[in-house]
């Protein structure tokens, strides 16, 4: 069973394109998702974001993400540390849930997939993109936030002329119709390649 990296900067429509796939019969890991479970269910990561963040880490035995984001929001080093603990948690939580797909293919959505040089753990990769106009009219509406916030956010992942160099495939996301187009096409493409 082949392992499929969808990953996308902000706005560019990775949901969008990975409920796509869910339609075609396709399993869909998102990583942030899960994540998020993880900080708000595993004691052994709990007690690690509490000894980095201190006691306000968690508002009545649940994750205070808005304070956590905060903190990693301007400080890159503290971003880094708080990765070092989630992600291995995400990882080793992604290999037991693909041991129980049943698929050609499995498809691992994650917003910093080439920032965590995660792509080496899968077969290919797909690239979500979209203009930057087009990004921030959808995180405008969808987040309700200012332009500045949102560059801000930009800023913090790859742009998407660094991820086209590691990317098998790319998906340009303007139009749904366009763009199930081409989740339709691409489909048949990784069928054919986990046959040969």
């Amino acid at each position: 069973m082949m392992t499929i990296g969808l990953t996308g900067g902000i706005g560019s429509g990775k949901t969008t394109v990975a409920n796509f796939f869910k339609e075609l019969g396709i399993p869909i890991y998102i990583a942030d998702i899960e994540a998020k479970k993880i900080m708000n269910s595993s004691l052994e990561v709990r007690e690690e974001l509490i000894a980095l963040f201190g006691e306000e880490a968690f508002i009545g035995g649940a994750l205070n993400r808005k304070f956590i984001a905060s903190k990693v929001f301007s400080n890159n080093d503290l971003l880094q540390k708080l990765n070092h603990i989630v992600h291995p948690q995400v990882a080793k939580h992604f290999k037991t849930w693909a041991k129980h797909q049943n698929s050609p293919y499995i498809i691992y959505e994650a917003a910093i997939l080439f920032e965590n040089n995660a792509q080496d753990n899968c077969d290919y990769t797909i690239l979500v993109t979209a203009p930057k106009d087009i990004k921030l009219k959808r995180l405008q509406k969808r987040d309700d936030s200012s332009v500045e916030e949102i560059e801000s956010r930009m800023s913090k992942q790859w742009n998407d002329s660094q991820k086209i160099k590691l990317a098998n495939f790319v998906i340009t996301n303007t139009d749904l119709a366009d763009t199930k187009v081409q989740v339709y096409q691409l489909h048949s493409k990784l069928l054919g390649l986990g046959k040969a």
